[in-house]
């Protein structure tokens, strides 16, 4: 059962109840908003995409409350009931029918029915749990963009050519391309033929990427200006190599990837080459028609795209370890100013009076400096599931583990059924208690071994943790009662055998 009867977000109270699984570390950090703080490089980030997507055109929201309902986050976008995502293993839920949201998409159809502008974005904290390494993180952010027109509206309804205009108006750029596949494909990218025609998507997805590829084009930019400014400052210990200041002059690449999303159709991931590797950046498609049709605005198409701040953020600070978004330390904060006379003027709500990429302004980004790299400190637990047998089991994967019952008839010549085992242990369970306990203190967290035994059947893990403060050297004894407050907090939650 849950520690506390009830759970208060944005002045409205939840009652707990069996599903409810947001540990102390959750609720801590939820006031935080990184995106909403100035001068953090979340809200840094997050403005430098938003001053490519002016108002009145396209309407920002930054401040939705992260509680949503199970209908919100998963049935609205046509999830299916036995969607890993669903899981108590992956997802955060406040009660049976509220979660915190998974990503910003749980506020698509609402957005869509207010209908306030021809195009918005959503930036929000988002939840999940997940591994426990330098790159993930069980809080980050998301940003969602979306862009429509009216058949209603525009001239004569037609579609292909209003897009086809309005796409002249947006500047170029001088990456290097490739996108080597037809806009649609019968198997591997579909067409929406029920209600899109193939001119009308040959225009959306024409404006889609051209509109993402202006804000790549001007976050790469950024990237290489805060690395050449930080390799060229004397007080920098850095210094550029021959082959950074070949690339900072060299046209970036990009390229266009056939890809699923479940609220798209056709899709593509777009990846970039950078410091000597392709990196994924994000996904985008053209809306499925059954978003708009739910929302009530039937006659509106268009696209969308969706993105990690973090991702972003960490290229272009160059900040190593995702924890260091959280960090309160003055050594980290104050090396990251609010954006002043660095030549690109932005409003209060990020927006810019914009102009062609290849002429785009210095936003004064740099990189980030460590300011000391203290040294970790490894600890290992190792337990036996609890009444493990050769039909228990452990997940160690992402995918969901479902718990079934089955009804208590038997057949005549079928035995009593002996007691069920415990339920299988997900991995997440394990990492949600050694987050708990240890916090920001925790680095990384791995499944190292595991054992069954030959006789008895008993199935044994492994893992390793370990900590290493951002900020100061750890003692051995901090980190032995951290250690021993895991393990017994592992027996006392799930039920386990420790060895």
């Amino acid at each position: 059962m849950p520690e506390l009867p009830t759970l208060t977000f944005k002045y409205k109270t939840y009652l707990t109840d069996s599903w409810t699984n947001i540990p102390r570390s959750i609720l801590k950090a939820l006031p935080r908003r990184l995106h909403l703080q100035p001068s953090h490089p979340i809200f840094l980030t997050r403005r430098l995409i938003e001053s490519h997507f002016p108002k009145p055109t396209y309407k920002h929201y930054n401040n939705l409350p992260p509680n949503v309902s199970v209908a919100q986050n998963f049935d609205s976008l046509g999830f299916p009931h036995d969607h890993p995502g669903r899981s108590r293993t992956d997802t955060y839920y406040i009660n049976r029918s509220t979660v915190l949201r998974t990503h910003t998409s749980a506020h698509q159809v609402d957005t869509f029915a207010r209908n306030h502008s021809p195009g918005f974005l959503i930036s929000a904290d988002v939840y999940r749990r997940d591994a426990i390494d330098r790159s993930h993180y069980p809080i980050f952010h998301q940003m969602e963009g979306a862009r429509m027109w009216d058949r209603q509206k525009v001239p004569d309804g037609d579609i292909a050519k209003a897009v086809y205009k309005d796409l002249a108006t947006l500047p170029t750029h001088s990456m290097q391309v490739s996108d080597p596949n037809p806009t649609t494909h019968p198997e591997r990218n579909p067409l929406q033929s029920s209600h899109h025609s193939p001119e009308e998507v040959e225009a959306l997805a024409a404006h889609l990427k051209r509109s993402i590829e202006l804000v790549v084009a001007d976050i790469f930019t950024q990237a290489r200006l805060s690395s050449l400014s930080t390799t060229t400052n004397p007080s920098s210990s850095s210094t550029a190599t021959p082959t950074e200041e070949n690339q900072a002059e060299e046209p970036l690449q990009i390229r266009w990837i056939e890809a699923y999303f479940p609220f798209t159709s056709p899709s593509w991931e777009l990846e970039v080459f950078w410091q000597g590797s392709w990196l994924e950046l994000l996904g985008c498609g053209i809306v499925s028609q059954n978003l708009p049709i739910t929302a009530g605005v039937p006659s509106q198409i268009g696209w969308a795209f969706g993105l990690g701040l973090e991702r972003i953020a960490m290229l272009l600070f160059g900040i190593p370890d995702i924890r260091l978004f959280w960090s309160t330390d003055e050594r980290f904060l104050n090396q990251f100013s609010e954006l002043k006379d660095s030549g690109l003027e932005v409003d209060d709500d990020g927006n810019s009076a914009g102009g062609a990429v290849q002429n785009v302004k210095n936003w004064g980004f740099k990189q980030f400096i460590p300011f000391s790299k203290y040294p970790s400190s490894s600890r290992d637990v190792s337990f036996w599931l609890a009444g493990s047998s050769s039909s228990a089991s452990t997940t160690t994967n992402s995918t969901s583990t479902t718990t079934t019952t089955t009804n208590n008839t038997t057949s005549p010549n079928t035995p009593s059924p002996s007691p069920s085992p415990p339920p299988p242990i997900h991995e997440n369970d394990v990492l949600e208690i050694i987050r708990d306990i240890g916090g920001d203190l925790v680095e990384d967290a791995k499944m190292i071994d595991e054992f069954r035994h030959q006789t008895t059947g008993r199935t044994s893990f492994s893992y390793r943790v370990v900590y290493r403060s951002l900020e100061r050297t750890l003692r051995n004894r901090e980190v032995n009662d951290l250690h021993r407050k895991v393990r017994e907090m592992l027996v006392q939650r799930l039920g386990v055998e420790l060895r």
